[in-house]
């Protein structure tokens, strides 16, 4: 499965959300590729998820792969809860 994490600039935080998503997937048995980009870049791109900050995400509701929303980016407990169920999702469906 191939995900998005999206921040403002494309670096930084989309990358350490990249990389605790593919921490978290790991763990429950389940291979991430994916990238981290800006808001512009992400747009239109080929994606079977996307994962950004909840202000970010509401630019991205028109994608169409699945958003979504981060409230806090630190929080690695949120991301688990919302990201780990789409990961099982998207795993049976692929």
């Amino acid at each position: 499965m191939y995900v998005l994490s999206v921040c403002g600039m494309g670096f930084g935080t989309s990358l350490m959300l990249l990389m605790e998503v593919q921490s978290i997937a790991k763990e429950h048995g389940y291979t991430v590729d994916g990238e981290a980009t800006d808001l512009g870049s992400a747009k239109g791109k080929s994606c079977d998820l996307i994962i950004a900050s909840s202000e970010i995400a509401a630019e991205l509701s028109d994608e169409a792969a699945p958003v979504i929303a981060i409230d806090n980016l630190l929080d690695k407990e949120e991301i688990k809860e919302k990201v780990l169920p789409m990961i099982k999702k998207l795993a049976q469906e692929g």
